[in-house]
């Protein structure tokens, strides 16, 4: 090959690389964003892994004297950043539109996220910082907050397995093979692990109460899972997927 066939394919590569530039922006804030949401929810705020369910009202009264400062940097921080999951989400829905079914999967994809968010991350925040700011408050009061703020937290199930659902038929019935048919799969086992974890909010210890090994860590583990295939599969993606293609409504 000459040197200016190479020339005009390296510029070629260049420029459609160059044309998914907003796509690539939106992707380098996946692994970001994930980033920072651990170190907010595991050493911050510790609420990953979370705290025992069955503490007296003294105990949760302590727990928050002692972490009243980094709760309040924690998710005082969430409310600042929790706006690029959206990046995230938008980013999965714009393949999904890019596949053979009807884009009211999307559609469905996105909205089960936006309406989980709120008891899922937000319930969460909201009631462990207002523990925090009066942190003298009644102790029975702040264990009612300790609870709505663990059992949103973990307990919020209808909604992601919605979510899951909705990706795994679109992935099955897509003709385009945006996504690999495997990931179907993981988000099939995802739906599992938001069903097994519903009997949370009966238990107080063992595998299925909130810190429980089936609720939480088997939870948790296989999202880890998931999100990480997510991640490099939606690199992938971008690679391949031709610039400068629009994608209909």
């Amino acid at each position: 090959m000459s040197d200016t066939a190479v020339s005009d394919a390296a510029l070629s590569e260049a420029a459609e690389r160059g044309s998914k530039t907003d796509l690539w922006i939106c992707w380098w804030i996946l692994p970001g964003f994930y980033t920072l949401f651990g170190i907010i929810f595991v050493p911050l705020t510790r609420v990953m892994p979370p705290p025992r369910p069955d503490r007296s009202p003294e105990e949760i009264t302590r727990f928050f004297h002692a972490h009243a400062t980094t709760i309040q940097i924690g998710f005082g921080l969430l409310m600042v950043v929790i706006g690029f999951a959206t990046v995230a989400n938008g980013l999965v829905m714009f393949q999904m539109k890019r596949m053979s079914v009807s884009p009211v999967f999307a559609y469905a994809y996105t909205a089960s996220l936006a309406v989980g968010a709120i008891p899922g991350c937000l319930f969460a925040a909201f009631s462990f910082l207002t523990a925090a700011f009066r942190p003298d408050r009644d102790p029975h009061l702040l264990a009612l907050l300790y609870d709505v703020g663990l059992l949103t937290f973990i307990g919020s199930l209808g909604c992601f397995a919605t979510q899951y659902l909705i990706l795994a038929i679109a992935i099955l019935l897509d003709k385009n093979g945006i996504f690999p048919t495997w990931m179907a799969y993981v988000s099939i086992w995802q739906i599992v692990t938001e069903l097994v974890a519903a009997p949370l909010f009966v238990f107080k210890d063992g595998p299925f109460a909130w810190d429980g090994s089936i609720s939480f860590y088997l939870g948790t583990a296989i999202f880890a899972v998931y999100q990480t295939c997510m991640i490099i599969l939606l690199r992938q993606i971008i690679e391949r997927q031709p610039a400068g293609v629009p994608v209909l409504d």
